[in-house]
């Protein structure tokens, strides 16, 4: 039997597009195995959004060769779409292919290895218009399931290289989602991740059938638990989704919304679609729909022409809106992009103290959100045994008695929770599953509770049918 083996960089939509394409391959008779093993098949998911997402690719490609001269690779992703002739001069790649031709690979892989000639499968994707089908029934090893919507993105920032690799905006038809997401209930995921690489811009290339209306198709799915928007601009959020978002069931009280900076010179330079006005009038809608609403938000510090003033801007903002997370970058350029041309750059070492004090006061935001539910009940679903939770979860909780009994997951809000399981119910059985946890002690990065009960799919379904009656 044929093996295949994948390595995927970047973001969650090429996470799901790896899942999509080995289910490609597994229809087609083959074996997953490792990476590191020896495999007929080296399939790499690519990330250009810096330079760095470039060397790492090239690096596992190499990789990839080393462990088998004889295999046949295929490199694809953003970074193979950006630059598939430099791809193709690494000795060693057969196949590289473009965002928009994944579904095709097992018929040029078995082209490549038929003639015994390497090729490429890439062409303008600008050009390209309609979604590419890639459906996952499930996924290897998640409590929790990822939904592509759409692909590509319009905005053209100064910053990103992504319209270029990914295309324009091109959404899936909402009856394929609705149909993929009974089949992620079916199989018991109890949350679904809606991606996209401009998951809000959903639906502007379809008739009158925009993101609001999807979230309410959804509500039909029996045993679906909670969906969870991946990200959304300040500027899709109107009124129409507002509604939906307090009256929805299933939409969770966290919603990841990028801001980039905090002054409206800067976003202009950026070309963002929005004045920090406009953001914090969406802000003060959504909190006055959904109070317990938890706000995350993107920040590239060290944009060239972010005069220390201006950066003052963007902390005072953060901390006035009081985000509950955020996610901090330094400003790297990327060639092909009108910012990397800009002549006014900020050194590295203005960055980096820069990024040390928005994450400082990431940390206090996150901590001041998260004390806030200390004696409360939040529903939390576990996504792993403490056992397999990540190093720094493990040494947060050592020394306590209880961690043999502890599972790790994310509460509705985003915040982490590792929880006690009581005595006489399995861990495996609470794995995926929703529980109400009694939050007792937090900090920025960790949450700790014990488990008071078990939402069953039977109780999920019958209080959604309360609450839509009402």
């Amino acid at each position: 039997m044929a093996t295949v083996a994948f390595h995927t960089l970047g973001c969650k939509v090429n996470f799901y597009d790896t899942e999509g394409i080995w289910q490609v391959f597994k229809h087609n008779g083959y074996t997953q195995v490792p990476f590191e093993d020896k495999a007929d098949v080296y399939v790499i998911n690519t990330c250009t959004v810096t330079h760095s997402g470039d060397k790492k690719s090239r690096q596992m490609i190499r990789r990839a060769i080393r462990t088998n001269p004889d295999a046949v690779v295929a490199v694809t992703g953003c970074y193979a779409q950006i630059a598939p002739e430099e791809i193709a001069k690494i000795e060693g790649v057969d196949l590289v292919i473009g965002n928009d031709k994944k579904a095709k690979i097992v018929e040029f892989v078995e082209a490549v290895q038929r003639e015994q000639q390497p090729f490429q499968a890439v062409d303008n994707i600008l050009k390209t218009r309609d979604f590419e089908e890639l459906d996952v029934p499930y996924f290897e090893e998640r409590a929790r399931a990822n939904l592509k919507i759409q692909d590509g993105c319009n905005n053209f920032c100064t910053f990103c290289i992504i319209p270029w690799a990914r295309g324009l905006i091109r959404s899936r038809q909402p009856e394929k989602i609705v149909a993929q997401a009974n089949k992620l209930a079916k199989a018991g995921y109890r949350e679904i991740i809606l991606t996209g690489i401009h998951t809000g811009g959903y639906g502007a290339d379809l008739d009158g059938y925009r993101l609001a209306h999807l979230l309410q198709a959804f509500e039909q799915v029996e045993g679906l638990h909670r969906v969870r928007i991946s990200s959304i601009e300040a500027s899709e959020i109107d009124d129409e989704l507002i509604a939906v978002l307090a009256q929805s069931s299933q939409v969770v009280n966290h919603l990841h919304i990028p801001l980039q900076a905090g002054n409206n010179q800067i976003l202009k330079r950026m070309n963002r679609h929005y004045t920090v006005e406009a953001f914090a009038e969406k802000l003060a809608k959504l909190r006055d729909a959904l109070p317990d609403l938890a706000i995350t938000s993107d920040i590239i510090v060290g944009f060239p022409g972010e005069t220390d003033a201006f950066f003052e801007d963007t902390y005072r903002f953060v901390e006035r809106e009081r985000f509950s997370q955020l996610h901090v970058f330094p400003y790297s350029t990327r060639r092909g992009t009108p910012a990397a041309k800009f002549a006014d750059q900020v050194p590295e070492d203005v960055k980096h103290s820069r990024v040390e004090r928005l994450i400082d006061l990431s940390n206090a935001l996150t901590q001041a959100y998260a004390a806030s539910f200390v004696g409360r009940e939040i529903e939390v679903i576990a996504e792993s045994p403490f056992m397999l939770a990540d190093e720094e979860t493990k040494q947060r909780l050592a020394g306590r008695a209880d961690t043999a009994r502890m599972v790790v997951g994310h509460a509705d809000n985003y915040l982490r929770v590792a929880f006690t399981v009581p005595e006489g119910i399995l861990q495996e059985d609470v794995i995926g599953e929703v529980s109400r946890v009694r939050i007792a002690q937090t900090n920025a990065h960790l949450q700790v509770g014990q488990m008071q009960a078990q939402i069953t799919v039977r109780e999920e379904t019958e209080e959604r049918a309360r609450r839509l009656s009402s």
